[in-house]
């Protein structure tokens, strides 16, 4: 039997938990700012775009208590000095995936919310304020582009950075809707487009949405990590010098940037067990990517071949 675990850190996203507590400050003044402009304004699409960044600064409040979560449960499993049985086996980092499926749960609900909204003004659209309106749309963008500025570096490697750049990319764009309604209002005094766009900045980040519970639902599901085949992963194990069958192979994530293998690996008889174990896990590190896993080598000779259970 072999192990593998080369965790590398608690946690990925952990590393750009800073430029998370920056970018939580930015939208809860955001926020706060669009909510009192929306009240003064009369405007639909400020009120948007701060729903939207309300579910922004829950979403990354709840990444930075999944992040803080982990990293605590992390250094308390070091830190134990007796000998335990952890309840935790996996420590919690698919804390991280949940905060992402509650993310992309709370921007349905706001686009949900802001289209029943705009309905309703459609029929009798109240008159707009459009240079405050403006001015506090373009705030919001500053805000918003230095937010993902910080956000971008993350996004490429953590699924809970991703889905708090994803909402701030759609502030973004809402920040722009915003801004032309008010120059449209500005001019022409036509204050059904804030409605209208109010509608379209929720609808935009819909799909966006969608991908990233996709992508959660697929880690929480235990699909195998995306871009790695099972085919290919057990027909190359089963190339190895000395390796009779492979059997029992399980692929998953448990969280961004961490998948995990386990396999059965049946051999020859005249097969080095050391020697197949050490090039089963170098396969699977260098070719797949998969530096956490589980080897389970069963000699040639009779009688040693595992029980495979019923599932």
């Amino acid at each position: 039997m072999g192990h593998d675990h080369s965790h590398g850190v608690a946690s990925l996203g952990a590393r750009h938990r800073g430029r998370l507590w920056i970018v939580l400050g930015l939208a809860t003044a955001v926020m706060l700012l669009e909510a009192v402009a929306s009240w003064y304004t009369h405007s639909l699409a400020l009120l948007s775009d701060a729903a939207h960044v309300a579910g922004d600064t829950l979403g990354i409040a709840m990444a930075l208590a999944a992040i803080t979560a982990v990293q605590r449960d992390a250094a308390n499993r070091h830190l134990l000095r007796a000998p335990r049985k952890p309840r935790r086996t996996f420590g919690m980092y698919r804390l991280e995936v949940l905060a992402a499926l509650a993310n992309t749960l709370l921007l349905f609900g706001v686009a949900g919310f802001v289209a029943v909204q705009a309905i309703v003004r459609l029929q009798n659209p109240p008159e707009v304020e459009s240079l405050p309106m403006l001015a506090v749309a373009i705030v919001g963008l500053i805000a918003n582009i230095a937010a993902l500025l910080l956000l971008r570096p993350g996004a490429a490697e953590s699924i809970n950075v991703r889905g708090a750049y994803f909402e701030v990319l759609g502030d973004a764009l809402g920040s722009v809707g915003v801004i032309a309604a008010a120059v449209i209002i500005w001019f022409t005094g036509w204050y059904y487009v804030d409605s209208i766009i109010a509608v379209a900045v929720g609808l935009f980040i819909l799909p966006r949405a969608a991908r990233l519970g996709r992508d959660a639902l697929r880690i929480l599901l235990q699909h195998a990590p995306a871009g790695v085949s099972v085919a290919e992963v057990e027909d190359a194990l089963g190339t190895l010098d000395g390796v009779k069958e492979v059997h029992d192979l399980h692929l998953w994530t448990l969280t961004s940037g961490m998948d995990v293998a386990t396999v059965h690996l049946a051999l020859r008889s005249d097969a080095d067990p050391g020697s197949v174990l050490t090039d089963a896990q170098k396969t699977l590190a260098t070719r797949f990517g998969i530096s956490h896993t589980t080897v389970q080598i069963e000699p040639g000779s009779p009688g040693r071949a595992c029980d495979r259970p019923a599932w």
